[in-house]
């Protein structure tokens, strides 16, 4: 693909998905020079999120052109479609010959059950890792795990990592950087709480059981 060529970017999105992780990729592809974006579901109705954001799909799997980079996120709703058919058939049909394979966070589960990480490392949130393992899938605690063509990022946040990487295969380093920058990523958290390594057995379980009983994920 040469310069002057636009780079199609495909975001699947569905009910039940956390926002953020296609809205930081986004974020960073939107800065990017020669780039067309695609936010992708069944129909053009509008989306909620797992947060109760609302986002407009602008492209049916019906009618997406062929994809540069097939990308799906995680949600805490997600179990509930895992095996859309639809959606494993879209994945299939367009991870056939996009250029690169992505998810962010619980992602990488619709690419499994698609079986387009056969045979590769990737990752998902943490609390996904076990679901993933179980699908035959290496799986990797980086942020972002690169194997071959396909880019997998971590929980949620990652998705911004995540998009700077895919940021500099499309379009080079220095683009990353700038998107970067237009963005001010410069994370400092207040808290170093942002991994289950670092938060410690404690609030692993307080967060395991406030997404099971609060927000209705299902994990064993």
């Amino acid at each position: 693909m040469t310069d002057s060529q636009k780079h199609i970017i495909g975001l699947v999105i569905y009910p039940g998905m956390t926002a953020l992780d296609i809205v930081g990729p986004q974020q960073v592809f939107s800065a990017l020079p020669n780039v067309q974006i695609h936010r992708i579901w069944k129909t053009l109705d509008p989306i909620e999120t797992d947060d109760g954001m609302v986002i407009l799909p602008d492209t049916t799997f019906d009618h997406c052109p062929p994809l540069d980079v097939l990308c799906v996120g995680g949600g805490l709703k997600q179990m509930a479609i895992i095996d859309d058919p639809e959606i494993l058939g879209f994945l299939r049909r367009q991870g056939s010959t996009a250029k690169f394979i992505t998810s962010v966070c619980g992602g990488s589960m619709f690419l499994a059950k698609a079986g387009l990480l056969q045979g590769y490392r990737a990752a998902t949130h943490w609390m996904m890792r076990e679901h993933l393992a179980a699908l035959g899938v290496e799986v990797g605690t980086e942020r972002v795990v690169i194997d071959r063509n396909r880019m997998t990022g971590g929980g949620v946040t990652a998705g911004i990592d995540f998009g700077l990487v895919v940021a500099k295969a499309l379009c080079g380093e220095e683009a990353a950087k700038i998107a970067q920058l237009l963005m001010e990523y410069n994370p400092a958290p207040p808290f170093d709480a942002g991994s289950p390594e670092k938060a410690g057995p404690d609030l692993v379980n307080k967060a395991t059981s406030y997404a099971m009983g609060t927000l209705g994920l299902q994990v064993e």
